[in-house]
């Protein structure tokens, strides 16, 4: 099932429970679908890269506007933003723990064939690719200076 499709059959179930929280939620990933289809240049149908793109992209406004309004003390703000972003997680890929980060980033340095910090663009190309939604982009970029610095 789509991803535009499992939505409009998850609005249709808050409508039912009265959900206000993922109601708007729901609402406003959808509007980031239809925009994103109609956008000049798309042929309407969605790939699931774009679809991730879009719903990572959702998740880390609604993280950065978090962490403003719990710094100005506005927790009605912060709550509103905190309910979206867990509605928004449930259609993510599941977070690589720092773990499996690491080992995903050893197997596509030996891959690469980085050998120091001069390699770190390839790496985080092939990085960025396979890890798409399951990493932080900034997190992954320390992790793999932190790993090409200890190789060279």
């Amino acid at each position: 099932m789509s991803l535009k499709l499992q939505i409009e059959e998850d609005i249709k179930t808050a409508m039912r429970s009265k959900d206000k929280d993922e109601l708007r939620a729901l609402r406003s990933i959808k509007s980031l679908i239809l925009l994103a289809e109609t956008e000049k240049g798309h042929d309407g149908a969605m790939l699931p890269e774009t679809e991730l793109k879009l719903l990572t992209k959702a998740a880390n406004q609604r993280r950065e506007a978090l962490s403003i309004y719990q710094e100005q003390g506005r927790t009605d703000l912060a709550e509103k933003e905190a309910a979206e972003l867990r509605v928004i997680e449930r259609y993510l890929p599941k977070p690589l723990s720092e773990e499996e980060m690491r080992a995903e980033l050893q197997k596509i340095i030996d891959q690469v064939g980085a050998t120091g910090a001069k390699d770190m663009g390839k790496v985080m190309g092939a990085a960025s690719k396979s890890m798409a939604g399951k990493a932080d982009g900034k997190a992954l970029a320390d992790m793999v200076k932190s790993l090409l610095n200890q190789m060279g």
